[in-house]
């Protein structure tokens, strides 16, 4: 399963689109449950509408590195700040 984490973006083609980072959790849980492979989540920082529903796209980084689950990452953020902040946090932890 390759996660589009993105709140406005259209869901390329071979993605399942998660709004939130609670949905994207809710992908991961499920699609562990299943012993379905996660190939890559690319994540958007600013996710609008959709943060009360569990902040930004970092959230989910922050998740992963707490329950050591290192699934590889790609960033299609616009925001610079937020895009460092997150490469700063995969580059530390993910090897």
């Amino acid at each position: 399963m390759k996660i589009w984490l993105d709140d406005i973006r259209p869901v390329p083609e071979g993605y399942v689109h998660a709004h939130s980072v609670n949905e994207a959790i809710a992908l991961i849980v499920q699609s562990e449950k299943e012993g379905e492979e996660i190939e890559l989540i690319d994540c958007d920082h600013d996710l609008g509408d959709y943060y009360p529903d569990g902040g930004d796209g970092i959230k989910l980084l922050d998740w992963l590195f707490e329950r050591e689950t290192f699934y590889p990452i790609a960033l299609h953020t616009a925001n610079p700040v937020g895009r460092d902040n997150m490469l700063r946090l995969i580059k530390r932890h993910w090897k």
